[in-house]
């Protein structure tokens, strides 16, 4: 089992870091053929997509990479307690 929820955790991570990367870069004016942004956009669509279908628009604000981050940190911790036990 802590094989398997050692990968979850890694997994898990991996897109933490990705959404959290994807919300700095839109801070600064990088064009949308970038290569990073590309990477990040993919890895992230899949778990923001549908967040963003479900929050209330707040104008210009995108929620969904604060909610993702929330959720994912809320999924992480009982893994982390499981393998650590």
């Amino acid at each position: 089992m802590t094989q398997i929820g050692g990968l979850i955790n890694s997994v898990l991570i991996f897109f933490l870091v990705a959404v959290f990367i994807r919300s700095i870069l839109t801070w600064f004016p990088i064009s949308r053929n970038n290569p990073l942004q590309i990477v990040v956009i993919q890895a992230t669509e899949p778990i923001l997509g549908p967040l963003r279908r479900y929050l209330p628009k707040f104008g210009a604000m995108d929620l969904s990479p604060m909610v993702a981050i929330i959720l994912i940190i809320w999924v992480i911790q009982p893994i982390v307690a499981a393998i650590f036990q």
